[in-house]
């Protein structure tokens, strides 16, 4: 009777451990990951819409703070266009005649009133050469704001893919500590029965607790990472867009297999040689200031002075004595033109010339490094794309078929709990690796496009 209830109760027992075993695998399968599918636990965070990269891209430019700076730099150079327009002002002139203070002169001449105007007249087409200086540097200001937007694209780029990767990465954390989980559960259940020792049990809690304690860790890099989301919006990311999770499934970006074609785009698209030869324009126009600024300007005065009449003395008769005089309106014309001594020197033009020389050195050296930066983004992009094919193709499903053949094996006894976890870590790890190769793609394709002059895409 005793061996009777003793085989009831270890049927019992088998019975309950093969169910919890199989609630573990069937746990295992639903957290195993196919190619590209959204995680669960991130769409089920919010009921809004996930925020797709462009989203967040069009944020960032309404928002961040330093890219409102930098678009103030563009009023700047606007109102300097206003600024080089501006003519040199007239100059109005007045004086009045000396008094005589001297009591021996006893008939007081008259005191005069002066009026000049004084213009000045710019030769050498001073005017015209400002502006077209001005209007130049115009240009080079939009192509300077163009790279700081496109820089910030690369940093707000960044930021995201980041998001993305360790929320990917913390789901499938917590995955393989719900695995962990029911293990450890199951192994309780055989201990009781006497199937395995406490050893073993306790091996398992202690894999479970350590594991715990890194997805804590994953827990608070994840919430890190979106925080910082935050630094090129401008605003907090729960301002922008709520409790909306990311958009992680990118789109593949295809730039084609010629490069020489993308090489010819980043000549005329490119921020760095934009740049380059927005600075030689400006630089050759600021030449042309320093050549006019030679000219000296003559000044042409218009000058009009009136003297009272004196009414003259009378003689004993009571007669004019003849020594008064009339009003007197007079009207003078003068030039004054600078003696040009100072401009025996040349230091400006040698200036001006040598910072074109720079300017044209400079363009050369972003053409080169345009073409080698786009050859080796592009070789970048091809291996990172690979190297991601090469995940979804084989790697990630023979691990996990590795892991689930050592959970069968685990639960039929013929593998031990060490070789079991050993085959969890492996899977984990592989599986970490290909969230980082995504990221890369998404790194290498940023890198393309932006050394090719486009916005992001992802």
């Amino acid at each position: 009777m005793q061996i009777k209830n003793n085989f009831h109760k270890n049927l019992q027992a088998a019975s309950a451990l093969r169910n919890t075993l199989l609630a573990t695998l069937a746990l295992a399968a639903s957290a195993s990951w196919a190619q590209d599918a959204p995680a669960t636990a991130a769409a089920a965070a919010a009921a809004s819409a996930p925020v797709r990269f462009a989203s967040y891209l069009d944020a960032v430019e309404r928002h961040n703070i330093g890219l409102s700076a930098q678009q103030e730099t563009i009023r700047s150079a606007e109102a300097e266009i206003s600024i080089a327009g501006v003519r040199p002002d007239p100059v109005l002139k007045y004086s009045r005649g000396e008094i005589e203070t001297s009591s021996a002169v006893s008939a007081k001449p008259p005191r005069t009133h002066e009026f000049e105007v004084e213009i000045p007249i710019e030769l050498g087409g001073k005017r015209s050469a400002r502006v077209r200086a001005a209007n130049s540097n115009l240009r080079l200001t939009e192509a300077n704001l163009q790279g700081f937007k496109h820089t910030l694209y690369e940093e707000s780029a960044a930021a995201f893919v980041e998001a993305c990767r360790s929320r990917e990465a913390l789901v499938r954390q917590e995955s393989t500590l719900a695995a962990l989980t029911n293990v450890v559960r199951a192994n309780e259940i055989r201990r009781k029965a006497g199937d395995i020792g406490g050893l073993e049990l306790s091996q398992s809690r202690v894999e479970r607790d350590r594991f715990g304690v890194e997805v804590k860790s994953a827990r608070a890099a994840a919430q890190a990472a979106m925080q910082k989301l935050s630094v090129q919006l401008g605003v907090r990311v729960a301002e922008a867009f709520g409790n909306a999770p990311l958009a992680c499934n990118f789109q593949a970006y295809d730039p084609g297999t010629d490069s020489g074609a993308l090489i010819a785009r980043a000549m005329e698209a490119r921020d760095e040689v934009r740049i380059a030869r927005a600075t030689l324009d400006n630089a050759r126009d600021n030449a042309g200031v320093a050549r006019a600024n030679r000219w000296v300007d003559p000044s042409v005065g218009f000058r009009l002075t009136m003297t009272p009449g004196v009414r003259g003395s009378m003689n004993e008769e009571g007669e004019p004595a003849g020594d008064g005089t009339p009003r007197s309106r007079m009207v003078g014309v003068s030039v004054s033109i600078p003696l040009p001594l100072s401009r025996l020197q040349r230091g400006e033009l040698i200036q001006a010339e040598s910072a074109v020389t720079q300017a044209m050195l400079g363009l050369r050296e972003a053409e080169l490094k345009t073409e080698v930066d786009v050859r080796n983004a592009f070789t970048t992009f091809q291996a990172a794309r690979e190297n991601l094919q090469r995940y979804r193709d084989s790697v990630i499903a023979d691990a996990d078929r590795v892991l689930e053949g050592m959970r069968q094996s685990y639960r039929h006894g013929s593998a031990s709990l060490l070789e079991l976890l050993d085959a969890q870590r492996t899977a984990d790890e592989t599986y970490l690796d290909y969230l980082q190769a995504q990221a890369d793609l998404a790194a290498a394709t940023v890198e393309l496009q932006r050394s090719t002059g486009l916005r992001p895409a992802l």
